[in-house]
């Protein structure tokens, strides 16, 4: 586990960002590539090296396969009902684990994807444990009630109460419920990532 968590803060500053989402990730105290020279050497990127690193900065955040995330971009890229960038947003924020994650039910987005695995999410009254389950508006999402007496849960009422999720989600803390009200607003995700630097890569 320890050799997971330092190849993950590596990656978070050869990435230039955190990606891991823990609160001592090591990019945190030492914001530059790791490695002997790696404060003091800064190389230019081409266009290509932006778009990857916008690509991979992405896929590590949200913890997926190579495979997964090229077939997000590429379906929305195909589809014509919403501009692309809306879609590759609906694609990344509604999968199960990350609106878990969202609704303050784990304190990582791997922490959630463990959480929905292990059976502890209940989607509409059913347990779902698939981490990229995909939600839509109106579905309700609570942690199970079994569940609410393991340890892993005991301090999350207390973690709520000062916590606050996106305006896409509606969050009863006493109860450890949630529901998707609208949408995620691609424009939020625009203002951390360049959504059409990713379209570009997956669109050579």
């Amino acid at each position: 586990m320890a050799q997971s968590m330092r190849l993950n803060c590596k990656t978070c500053r050869r990435l230039g960002m955190s990606v891991c989402g823990r609160e001592k990730c090591a990019y945190k105290r030492k914001p530059y590539p790791p490695g002997v020279h790696g404060k003091a050497f800064r190389r230019g990127l081409s266009e290509f090296g932006a778009q990857l690193r916008d690509k991979q900065r992405v896929k590590f955040l949200y913890g997926l396969r190579e495979r997964q995330f090229r077939n997000y971009v590429l379906r929305a890229i195909s589809q014509r009902s919403v501009p692309t960038g809306e879609a590759v947003v609906a694609s990344l924020e509604m999968r199960l684990d990350n609106i878990t994650y969202r609704l303050g039910f784990a304190q990582t987005r791997a922490a959630a994807r463990q959480i929905v695995n292990h059976g502890h999410v209940i989607v509409n009254g059913k347990k779902v444990t698939i981490p990229s389950h995909r939600l839509k508006v109106g579905d309700e999402i609570e942690i199970r009630s079994l569940s609410r007496q393991r340890a892993l849960f005991v301090d999350l009422g207390a973690t709520l109460k000062k916590y606050a999720p996106p305006a896409w989600l509606e969050l009863d803390k006493t109860n450890f419920k949630g529901k998707v009200v609208s949408l995620p607003q691609a424009e939020d995700f625009i203002k951390s990532y360049n959504l059409s630097s990713i379209v570009e890569y997956y669109s050579r």
